[in-house]
C-alpha cells in the first residue's frame, strides 16, 4: 500500500439505504412517481439509462430516503442473473426518482469521493468479490452485511481527486477509440451487406426467377413421435444438430448432442449430405450454415430445415441469397405483428430466387466469398482491438487502486 493510504471497508465509509417496495397493483402506465430498477443500469458501461422506466400510482408516498441523490451510487442487490448482481451507477443529478426494492443506494461519507468509489466498484477486484459471495451458494441477493466488507484503498482526498481526473481522462480516450473501432466494424459489415443486396437487386433480363422448390429439395428435421428423448442422447455418435449449433455460417460442435446409429436410422427425416444448407425455421429464424464433410450423415432436430440444391443452382449462391436484405425483409414482414416463431417449409419452398447462368453464379460466388473473407478478417481485427481496449481499461483501474497511477 502506498504511503499515506489507508485500507477501509465500504461499511466504514458509506451509508446504505434499501429501495422502495410497493404492490404490483400500484404499477400504472404513467405518473409522476418514477422508479429506477436494475434495467436502468447498463451492465457494460455502468451508466444510468432511462429507456424502461417503471411508474407507480401517484397516491404512493415515496420517502426522500428512497429517492436517488446526486453523488450517491445505485447498486443492484437482487437479480435473476448473477452477472447483474452488484452492478453500480453513479447518480449524477437529483432526478427525484425512487429506486426499487431490488436496488440499494450507497452514499459515500468521511472524505470519500463518490466518483472514486464508483471507479473502484467497476474493477475486477470488486467483481471477483461479488462473484465469491454468490459462487456455490445460489445467492442472487446482496445484503449490506455482505457488501460492507469490501476493502476500499483510501488515499487522502487530493489524491482521490487526482486519480479520478486521470481515470476520466484515460477512459475518455478509450471510449473514443472504442467508438471508432465499433464504427469501423459496422462499416465493414455494412459494405458486405450492401454489396450482397446490390447483387440480388440486378434483376438482369437473362436471370430466371424460380421458386426454391423448383431448384432445391427441401425438408426439415424430425417432429415424429419417435423424436429422440433426452435419455436417448449419447456421448458419442451421429451429430444431432440444433439451431444453437449454427454459428457464423458454420456448424459448431460446441454443446453438440449425439444419437446412436440405431436411433439415427429410425429417424426417417433430417439425414444430411455435404453441401446442404441448413436454415433455422423455428425459434430464432434465419440462422444458417453449410454442411461440411465432417458433418456428412448428421441428423437434424425440429428447429432446422435443410435445402439441397439441384445442378442448376450453386449452393454458395443460394447461401448468399438467403443472407440478403431481401430475404431478411421478407422474414420481417412475415411476423404479422408478432414474434416470428415459425417459417414453414411451405413458405421456404415459395421463396423466389433470381438465377443467372452457372458461370455467372460461380463468378458472383467468387466475388462474394472474397469480400466475405475480408469482412471476417476485419471483423476479427476490430473485435481484437475492442478486447484489447477492455483489457487496457482493467489494467488502468488495477494500477489506479494499487497506488501506481
Amino acid at each position: 500500500m502506498k504511503n499515506g493510504w489507508q485500507t477501509k471497508t465500504i461499511g466504514d465509509v458509506c451509508e446504505f439505504q434499501r429501495g422502495l417496495t410497493y404492490a404490483k397493483g400500484d404499477e400504472v402506465d404513467v405518473s409522476d412517481n418514477v422508479v429506477l430498477r436494475a434495467t436502468n443500469i447498463d451492465l457494460a458501461t455502468n451508466r444510468l439509462i432511462f429507456d424502461e422506466l417503471k411508474y407507480i400510482n401517484d397516491k404512493v408516498i415515496v420517502p426522500e430516503s428512497k429517492k436517488v441523490k446526486k453523488g450517491a451510487l445505485m447498486i443492484c442487490t437482487a437479480s435473476g442473473s448473477k452477472s447483474h448482481l452488484g452492478k453500480v451507477a453513479l447518480i449524477d443529478e437529483d432526478y427525484g426518482y425512487a429506486f426499487g426494492g431490488f436496488m440499494g443506494m450507497l452514499t459515500p461519507q468521511n472524505g470519500l469521493l463518490p466518483k472514486y468509489l464508483f471507479h473502484l466498484m467497476t474493477t475486477e477486484d470488486y467483481k471477483d468479490f461479488i462473484g465469491a459471495l454468490s459462487d456455490g451458494a445460489n445467492i442472487n441477493n446482496l445484503t449490506f452485511d455482505n457488501l460492507k466488507r469490501f476493502p476500499v484503498p483510501f488515499p487522502p482526498l487530493d489524491e482521490q481527486k487526482r486519480i479520478v481526473a486521470k481515470l476520466d481522462e484515460a477512459f475518455a480516450g478509450l471510449a473514443k477509440a472504442k467508438e471508432n473501432a465499433e464504427k469501423n466494424l459496422q462499416n465493414a459489415r455494412a459494405l458486405f451487406e450492401s454489396t450482397l443486396d446490390d447483387v440480388f437487386a440486378r434483376n438482369s433480363e437473362d436471370w430466371a426467377v424460380k421458386q426454391l422448390e423448383d431448384v432445391c429439395a427441401i425438408g426439415d428435421g424430425n417432429h415424429s413421435s419417435n423424436y429422440p428423448k433426452k435419455h436417448e442422447l449419447v456421448a458419442k455418435g451421429v451429430p444431432f444438430i440444433r439451431a444453437t449449433n449454427l454459428v457464423g455460417g458454420e456448424i459448431s460442435n460446441e454443446d453438440m448432442r449425439f444419437l446412436s446409429p440405431k436411433k439415427h436410422s429410425q429417424l426417417k427425416k433430417g439425414h444430411l449430405k455435404t453441401g446442404d444448407i441448413l436454415f433455422t425455421n423455428r425459434g430464432e429464424i434465419g440462422k444458417m450454415a453449410i454442411v461440411d464433410p465432417s458433418h456428412d450423415g448428421s441428423n437434424l432436430n425440429s428447429q432446422v430445415a435443410w435445402l439441397r440444391c439441384s445442378e442448376t443452382l450453386n449452393n454458395r449462391f443460394l447461401f448468399h441469397f438467403l443472407h440478403s436484405g431481401k430475404i431478411k425483409a421478407h422474414l420481417e414482414s412475415a411476423k404479422n405483428g408478432a414474434a416470428l416463431q415459425q417459417f414453414t417449409i411451405k413458405q421456404i419452398k415459395e421463396l423466389k430466387i433470381p438465377i443467372p447462368s452457372k458461370d455467372q453464379q460461380r463468378e458472383i460466388v467468387l466475388g462474394l466469398n472474397g469480400l466475405s473473407k475480408e469482412t471476417q478478417r476485419l471483423t476479427r481485427l476490430y473485435e481484437q482491438k475492442l478486447e484489447a481496449l477492455d483489457s487496457l481499461k482493467k489494467s488502468i483501474l488495477h494500477e489506479a487502486f494499487s497506488g501506481n497511477l
